[in-house]
């Protein structure tokens, strides 16, 4: 197969979700019909040991949620198919944002019961910034919840999406019977044999056709013919022109836990999500079918393998063709480096691939050379947009809680620091070492992985911080001059920046005025 070829077949996206919409169980049952697990993870009990596929580390498995965005490949009708499932709970959207960076497309999840929830309000407006193209599916039609058109209003107002259905349910709760594939013109009955089967599917291509009567009822065909002519008369022809420049988005309905409606969805994101996309450098924009290959480094995992203490950097493919033992240019540090080992997932899964092409997520073993960000070329030199790091709006001191294990300690948190989820500040009057993140739960999850991962104890002790903020100024002395008039809010961060730890807003806004010259970053790309 030719290498434009095989650019076309690959199709990268990402689910996202407000916590418990279903999105880790949607990512199984697309797993299974790809034939890439037999089995799917129970996710909903916390006792069953056997998690879901995506939610490889141990806190996953514990809590019953996705607190890193896990990567899984399977080939599909012809065609690569790269999930990228990433958390939803709001306390880890700095990763999911980041995630978004390395996909073309996105399937947003919702709740037939809950509708659209807030997270999900803020990571669609992140997509249709980028204009990436949103893919919807109304997920638990099992249960009773909204009314299908309701829902569709709601999608409209609170997301921002125009939608058009392809697909619509026929019933909910107890009742549910199916759903109408309107892309195809087919009927999908289904019957839950088991949670954790494929079921059967039967087709009725005419609504028109008195077998539907017989299968689903004659007041449920009447009323699925009723609302199949109004979406057709309220809702404009579905152009995949219009969903690939993010201007309409599908919806299908589905029971994920049952496999209601996730054929439906797979088939026709095959056939219509996009290819490989261009990315966009502060030099020039690169085109996927460029010969020379580039990439960038979206996220790090420490320690998936906790026996070898290993990291892994996750490189999206933006052109060309990766190579195994190639040698490539790190754009920041300036150094070629090969890479003898490349990986590319099924979740805790990784097996060594000699190539890679565009829209391929690659795992590249790092001994503490990469940061969030980094590129990799063939010599070229380019630094890719829009990858972002927020400045933390909660602090703590942390403190060894074990003595004896002060190295393994300070590995740890330096190895958790350069996955981006958390920063560590270093005060420099007191010495004393500082977490920030953007969410409250990765304190529990940086404490957990500590203790079970590097077998290193820390307590917390509470920081009355407002925030941090990173300092550059031009001119030196004006510098020497704010270090020492604020001394006492000054701390370094892993990589030796200056930064300036607000108590209050007062303090930030005080501080901006006192020093006009002096920039305040509220990001750490500068």
């Amino acid at each position: 197969m030719g290498f434009i070829e095989e650019i076309n077949r690959r199709r990268t996206f990402a689910i996202i979700s407000h916590p418990d919409a279903g999105k880790t169980t949607l990512t199984e049952k697309l797993l299974l019909f790809g034939g890439a697990i037999q089995t799917a993870g129970a996710v909903k009990s916390n006792k069953i040991k056997r998690g879901a596929t995506s939610d490889f580390m141990e806190i996953e498995r514990q809590r019953g949620i996705s607190v890193a965005t896990s990567v899984m490949g399977f080939e599909y009708k012809d065609m690569q198919v790269n999930i990228l499932d990433t958390p939803g709970h709001q306390d880890f959207a700095e990763d999911t944002y980041r995630t978004l960076t390395a996909v073309d497309s996105v399937i947003v999840v919702i709740d037939v019961a809950k509708g659209v929830e807030a997270q999900t309000e803020k990571l669609v407006k992140v997509c249709r910034m980028r204009d990436t193209p949103v893919m919807v599916f109304i997920n638990k039609m099992d249960r009773e919840g909204k009314d299908p058109f309701e829902l569709l209003d709601e999608i409209e107002q609170k997301l921002g999406l125009t939608v058009r259905p392809l697909s619509w349910p026929v019933g909910m709760g107890k009742n549910f019977r199916g759903v109408y594939n309107l892309f195809d013109q087919k009927m999908a009955l289904f019957t839950a044999h088991g949670k954790q089967s494929i079921d059967d599917t039967v087709l009725i291509q005419d609504l028109a056709d008195s077998k539907l009567d017989d299968m689903i009822g004659d007041d449920n065909a009447e009323t699925l013919r009723e609302e199949a002519d109004l979406i057709n008369g309220v809702y404009p022809e579905f152009e995949r022109e219009d969903y690939l420049a993010g201007m309409v988005s599908p919806v299908f309905f589905g029971s994920a836990i049952n496999n209601f409606g996730v054929r439906e969805l797979l088939d026709c994101f095959v056939q219509i999500a996009p290819s490989p996309q261009p990315a966009h450098t502060e030099e020039r924009e690169i085109k996927p079918d460029e010969s020379k290959f580039t990439g960038f480094v979206f996220k790090i995992h420490a320690n998936m393998d906790p026996n070898h203490r290993n990291r892994l950097a996750f490189v999206r493919i933006c052109s060309g063709i990766f190579e195994r033992n190639k040698n490539y240019r790190h754009v920041r540090l300036g150094k070629n480096f090969k890479f003898s080992s490349p990986t590319t997932f099924m979740a805790s899964k990784k097996s060594i691939i000699e190539e890679a092409y565009p829209g391929d997520i690659v795992g590249l073993y790092d001994t503490g050379n990469f940061k969030i960000g980094d590129t990799l070329t063939e010599g070229e030199q380019l630094h890719f947009k829009g990858i972002p790091s927020f400045s933390p709006e909660l602090f703590q001191y942390v403190e060894n809680a074990d003595p004896m294990k002060s190295k393994q300690l300070a590995k740890g948190l330096n190895q958790l620091m350069d996955e981006g989820v958390a920063q560590l500040f270093i005060h420099q009057t007191s010495g004393r070492k500082i977490i920030g993140t953007v969410g409250a739960l990765q304190f529990d999850v940086i404490q957990y992985r500590l203790k079970h991962e590097y077998s290193a104890t820390c307590r917390y002790e509470s920081a009355s911080l407002y925030k941090a903020c990173w300092i550059t100024t031009d001119d030196p002395a004006i510098l020497k001059a704010f270090r020492i008039r604020k001394a006492k809010n000054m701390a370094k961060d892993k990589h030796g920046h200056d930064v300036f730890l607000a108590t209050s807003s007062w303090d930030l806004n005080s501080t901006q005025e006192l020093f006009p010259e002096v920039k305040f970053h509220f990001t750490s790309e500068f």
